[in-house]
This record gives C-alpha cells, sequence and structure tokens, in this order.
C-alpha cells in the first residue's frame, strides 16, 4: 500500500518525526523526574520535615500544589523541549556544592530554615544540571517556582501585626471611636481586641505572592509587567488584610465581638482575601499580553548516550555526598540524666518553699531542653521574683535553644497575654523585656536572654552563629536560656530595679553554676 501511495505522488508520511519528537520529550521528563526522586531521597529526613510543615500549617499548606503546579508548567514547555537536546552541564556543579555546603551547615547549627532553602536549591541546581543550558532555559521559571515550596517567612510576623495593629487603631480613631492601645492589644469602650499571629496577614501575602507570581508568568511577556504586577500582588494583600482588620473590629463595635469570633471570622477574612485577589486579576487582565509564539527549530544534535551518563554521574554524586558528611560528623543523641543547681539564697533573700503566689503564677516554659528548673525568691519586703533556667547541650533538631517555640519575650499561656516587648539595658546587660498580662488585669515583667560561653546575648542569629562555631571547632555547646519574672506592683522601674538587685546578688553564682555543668557534661 505503501508502494502505491508513493507511486501515484502521495509522500508517506515519516514515521520517525512523531515519535522521536514524542520520544525526546519523554525522555526528558523520565530523566528530571528521576533526578528529583534522587535528590528528594538523598535528603529525605529534610524534605520529610517540610512535608509535614506543608501538611499541618495553615501558612504554608500552599506548598501542597507547588509541585504539581511545576510539574504542569513542565507540560506547557513539551512543544519547546521536543526541540532541545539534553547536555548536561558541570558548570550547575559549584552552586550545587555551595547548596550542599549551606544544607550542612543549616543541619549542624540546627536552622531548618536554612537546610529547606538548601535542600530546593540543591533541587533546582540538580534538575538544571542533568537537563543542561538548553532544557534548563526553557524551564527556568517551573525550576524557580520550587522555591515557593520552602517553608520561610515567620520572621515577618511581628512586623506585619504591628503594623496591622497600628494601622488598626489609626482608622478606629479615624472613625471617630476612642481607643486605647496596648502594643498588639487595644481597647474599645465596649471590648478589647489584640492582633494575634492568625490575624498578621502572612498566610494571604504568601498566597497572594505565588500565585500573583504565577499570574504574572502566564499573562505577560515583558519583564516590566511581571515584576510591577508582582509588587502589586505582594502590596495588595498587606492593605488587605489591614482593612480586613479594621473591618472586623467595627463589625465587633457595633454587633458584638462574639459576632466576629472563631470560625466565622476565618471564613469571613479568607472570603474578604478571595475578592480582592480577584479583583487584583481583573484589573491585571487589562494589561495581559499575548505570548510570543516559538520559532520552529531543528533539534541540534545532542552528546551520545555515554557520554552524556558520564557527565551525569558526577552531579548525581555531588548530590548525594552531603548527606553522607553528615551522618560522618553527627553523633548519636545519647540520653542522660541532669540537675539544675540554681543559686542558693543571698543575704536579705529567701527561697520561697510555698506554692508562688497569685500575681506570679507565670510560669516560663520552652522545649528541646536537657534540664529546666524554677525557683521563687523573695526579699526582706516579700516582692519576689522568679529565676527560670533551661539548660542545652549536644543541640541537634528538636534539641536547639534557639528554634520556633522557645521565645526571650515569653510565652503567651493560661490566659497571659503579651501587651509590650522591647530589649532594655539593664546593669547586668542587654535583655529581652516582655510585659505579659494575666486573666485578672495583674501584669508580670519577664526579662530573658541566651547565656553562652559567659555572654549574655540576645539575638538569635548571634547565637545560632556563635553556637555553631562551637561546635565546628569542636567545643561544647552548652548554653542555657534564663528568664526572670516579677510581678508588677507600681511603676514599670520598680519591678526593674527589684530585677537588677536579685541579679546582683545572684548572677554571679548562676553563671558559675552553669560553668560547672558544662564541665560536668
Amino acid at each position: 500500500m505503501q508502494k502505491n501511495l508513493t507511486g501515484i505522488g502521495i509522500d508517506a508520511p515519516a514515521e520517525s518525526d512523531a515519535p522521536a519528537r514524542l520520544g525526546n520529550f519523554a525522555r526528558i521528563a523520565v530523566l528530571l523526574a528521576v533526578t528529583f526522586a534522587w535528590v528528594v531521597g538523598a535528603y529525605w529526613q529534610t524534605a520529610s520535615e517540610i512535608g509535614a510543615i506543608w501538611w499541618r500549617s495553615d501558612t504554608f499548606a500552599h506548598g501542597l500544589v507547588v509541585i504539581p503546579i511545576s510539574a504542569w508548567l513542565i507540560w506547557r514547555k513539551r512543544d519547546q523541549l521536543e526541540r532541545c537536546a539534553v547536555r548536561p552541564n558541570l558548570f550547575f556543579v559549584l552552586p550545587m556544592v555551595l547548596s550542599g555546603m549551606a544544607w550542612l551547615v543549616g543541619q549542624i547549627s540546627g536552622v531548618a530554615a536554612m537546610s529547606h532553602l538548601a535542600l530546593a536549591s540543591m533541587l533546582v541546581f540538580a534538575l538544571a544540571g542533568v537537563g543542561g543550558r538548553e532544557v534548563s532555559r526553557v524551564i527556568a521559571f517551573p525550576l524557580a517556582f520550587l522555591y515557593f515550596g520552602v517553608p520561610v517567612g515567620e520572621f515577618l510576623l511581628p512586623i506585619l501585626m504591628q503594623y496591622t495593629a497600628d494601622f488598626t487603631v489609626a482608622a478606629v480613631r479615624l472613625t471617630g471611636i476612642p481607643v486605647f492601645q496596648e502594643h498588639l492589644h487595644f481597647v474599645l469602650p465596649n471590648g478589647r481586641w489584640s492582633v494575634i499571629e492568625a490575624c498578621s496577614g502572612l498566610r494571604y501575602l504568601i498566597a497572594s505572592a505565588m500565585v500573583g507570581t504565577l499570574y504574572a508568568y502566564l499573562n505577560y511577556v515583558s519583564f516590566k509587567r511581571r515584576f510591577l504586577f508582582m509588587l502589586v500582588a505582594i502590596a495588595i494583600p498587606i492593605v488587605a488584610n489591614w482593612v480586613r482588620a479594621y473591618i472586623t473590629v467595627m463589625i465587633g463595635y457595633h454587633f458584638g465581638s462574639e459576632f466576629v469570633q472563631g470560625f466565622v471570622h476565618i471564613v469571613y477574612g479568607w472570603v474578604f482575601f478571595g475578592i480582592v485577589i480577584l479583583l487584583m486579576f481583573a484589573v491585571g487582565a487589562r494589561w495581559r499580553e499575548e505570548p510570543v509564539a516559538d520559532l520552529p527549530s531543528r533539534m541540534p544534535a545532542g552528546p551520545r548516550g555515554q557520554q552524556r551518563w558520564a557527565l551525569i554521574v558526577p552531579l548525581a554524586l555531588i548530590a548525594v555526598a552531603f548527606p553522607a558528611v553528615e551522618r560522618f560528623l553527627d553523633e548519636p543523641d545519647r540520653p542522660y540524666a541532669l540537675e539544675i543547681p540554681l543559686p542558693g539564697a543571698a543575704s536579705q533573700w529567701q527561697k520561697r518553699t510555698q506554692a508562688a503566689p497569685d500575681d506570679l503564677d507565670y510560669t516560663p516554659t520552652s522545649a528541646g531542653h536537657r534540664a529546666e528548673a524554677y525557683e521563687v525568691y523573695a526579699d526582706r519586703s516579700g516582692r519576689t521574683v522568679g529565676l527560670y533556667v533551661a539548660y542545652f547541650a549536644g543541640q541537634r533538631q528538636g534539641r536547639e535553644m534557639v528554634m520556633h517555640g522557645n521565645r526571650l519575650d515569653g510565652v503567651e499561656q493560661g490566659g497571659w497575654t503579651r501587651i509590650e516587648t522591647d530589649t532594655e539595658e539593664l546593669a547586668f546587660g542587654p535583655v529581652v523585656h516582655a510585659g505579659m498580662r494575666g486573666k485578672s488585669d495583674n501584669i508580670v515583667d519577664v526579662w530573658s536572654w541566651y547565656q553562652i560561653d559567659d555572654r549574655i546575648v540576645t539575638d538569635d542569629y548571634l547565637a545560632k552563629a556563635m553556637l555553631l562555631i562551637d561546635r565546628l571547632t569542636g567545643r561544647a555547646d552548652a548554653s542555657a536560656l534564663v528568664t526572670i519574672v516579677v510581678a508588677r506592683q507600681g511603676p514599670p522601674e520598680d519591678s526593674r530595679r527589684l530585677a537588677e538587685r536579685f541579679m546582683e546578688a545572684h548572677g554571679s553564682e548562676l553563671v558559675r553554676l552553669l560553668d560547672d555543668l558544662a564541665e560536668r557534661r
């Protein structure tokens, strides 16, 4: 039949063209999938940590769709990938090594965000290196989109919460309603309000940035329009969250705070956010650009199979080398019993053996410590001071002094809310101060700091750096979280002077006891 068609002037279809094109994209897709699985498998512990955060956190739940969206974006480029030759590029070895080193430092120092970001970078550079320059150029955005899966951004919470509170208070005052503000808390004539982490707008900001970036990529061609729309996608959710908070307070003021509490509050927030995003997309659609058609080109000849595998091997080995190094450096975690001897009562002080008075029932907490201790001391006038010490040593993931959940400015629990936070310079050094209000409107002052190598440290990043240097140089990473609690019974200056007198009497003994504890370890 083929001969007859050819004989009458009808060309037989080129049977090899379509299968070859389809086969080329299929080979690229399989190669990328195997590379993805190879890297994720090598860093499975870190990858599973990220997945667990996606699953349990409302703020980072968008991460569950990042990988499917990235795969879909690659699928959209299949026609271009049909004409791309796979040429593994060893240029990506250097960024892979840097990513691996960053991951190793994050693991050693216990900085989970660094480990998570480094894993995303390792994935991006490994996929780009295996695919080569042509393939990576075509799928550059789908690869970069993977960074939206990194669960980072919680450092913005205090900033966003403060701006939300300030805007809400200013807007309420402009409305003509009197309001008194205490840090993140404000009081209206008929109720008390506070900006909590769920009201910061961080989840709106991250979700909008991801969706806005994707929208800009799909609907615009010029870099200028894409960049401007991404800026709008970042700014709008921040302002929208401020407006949402103001409307919430006004509804609560006129109809009762119970009207906007709980589930209704959350649903209303997401509905409001959805409407704002839809309006943003509707406005952005007016400046939509038609995509530029790709010029047809012949697929250039790539390296032969053996040459290709020879280039892939070093990329594959680099990807899995750093988990092996981390296992070699890591020491097994050996549990051991430990008690913290707190200082004895100095002259004119005594330890209070009975239960703490009601106005000092705030007890600091921390996680991951080897041991903790809490004592209440009283001076001759009967004023009480609570001393809390959490001791850390052999720190690793989940056993770090500086990690999410351990806060220098106190933990809000048992009906206590934070009304003020700042850094103060006391007589014995810089400390982080927080005012905590209880259910009965009693207030306690909390001063906290990290005790590392006889130094008082209040900056989380500096503390992490010091502990990392100790770990890398083979020194013990023993350290402590120290907290003083004083019930406020007058001006804040009275509580501050009482804390300074307590540390003047007990500070040197506390440091000596912690040093002895580190040496016995």
